[in-house]
């Protein structure tokens, strides 16, 4: 099994890595918390008996969320991950960065189409 190269580190900033969705990790935290009580909603809907048709359409509104948080997520890794990797100065670095980060957004995608 590959290792991921070294995650870019922000000067002065310790040891926190800078991944692609940085800039937008608030936006991503508040969609998320909204799913999350949007799937709490349809616990509750199995809980109370509700119709099984009014819970599929809450299922289905909570999947769309969740594949839009996750293309954002993976747009990010290819402008942020793999630009990166492609900037590398060190041509034989660059390389297998590259091809590295290729195949993760590759098998991001497999998985997000299963």
């Amino acid at each position: 099994m590959e290792t991921a190269p070294s995650p870019e580190i922000a000067e002065g900033s310790g040891d926190s890595p800078i991944h692609g969705y940085t800039t937008n990790k608030d936006a991503y935290l508040r969609r998320l918390k909204r799913i999350e009580g949007q799937v709490r909603g349809i616990a509750r809907m199995v809980d109370e008996d509700k119709y099984c048709i009014d819970i599929l359409t809450q299922v289905s509104a909570v999947t769309k969320a969740l594949h839009a948080v996750s293309l954002g997520l993976l747009e990010e890794h290819i402008g942020h991950c793999v630009v990166g990797a492609a900037s590398e100065p060190d041509p034989e670095r660059r390389a297998e960065g590259i091809e590295f980060k290729v195949k993760e957004a590759a098998d991001a995608i497999g998985r997000l189409l299963r």
